[in-house]
């Protein structure tokens, strides 16, 4: 799955001014890039997520996901923060970097949690942590996105 993201999809320095403004950022770009053909159907897709439970995980992260028949193929988006946002999380600490997952509603199940998990896998590791903060080279933040879900 080669195509899972690209440098096109990390969103640098944004300045989203609340969990939802985020979410809707991402869903325009996942648009824009031909991931999905209704953003307003993605943005709902993930605002019903967030209603289930938290998607912010530790250390300023958040995996916000979708499923939705609006979207064309399994992709991640990332979205930088400039200032930290208000997402509810294990550790109760703002975000201010959400990995976005959106697979098509075909692929619910095990695409879904594979995406999940190896996500959820890389953010146990400070170094990739370390890299997706201090970086500011979206090719580099894709890059070891694309490499920790391939492996």
């Amino acid at each position: 799955m080669s195509d899972i993201i690209s440098a096109q999809s990390v969103l640098l320095d944004q300045h989203a001014a609340s969990r939802e403004e985020a979410i809707g950022i991402i869903a325009l770009k996942a648009a824009e890039l031909g991931i999905a053909d209704d953003a307003d159907a993605l943005r709902q897709a993930f605002m019903a997520r967030e209603a289930m439970g938290e998607t912010g995980m530790t250390d300023g992260f958040a995996i916000p996901h979708a499923k939705s028949a609006s979207v064309a193929r399994a992709a991640v988006v990332v979205l930088k923060n400039a200032e930290p946002l208000d997402w509810p999380s294990f550790d109760e600490k703002p975000v201010t970097c959400a990995i976005a997952l959106m697979v098509p509603d075909g692929e619910a199940g095990s695409e879904h949690i594979r995406l999940l998990s190896k996500t959820a896998t890389l953010l146990m590791n400070g170094g990739f942590k370390g890299l997706v903060h201090q970086s500011s080279d979206p090719a580099e933040i894709a890059a070891a996105i694309q490499k920790g879900i391939e492996g």
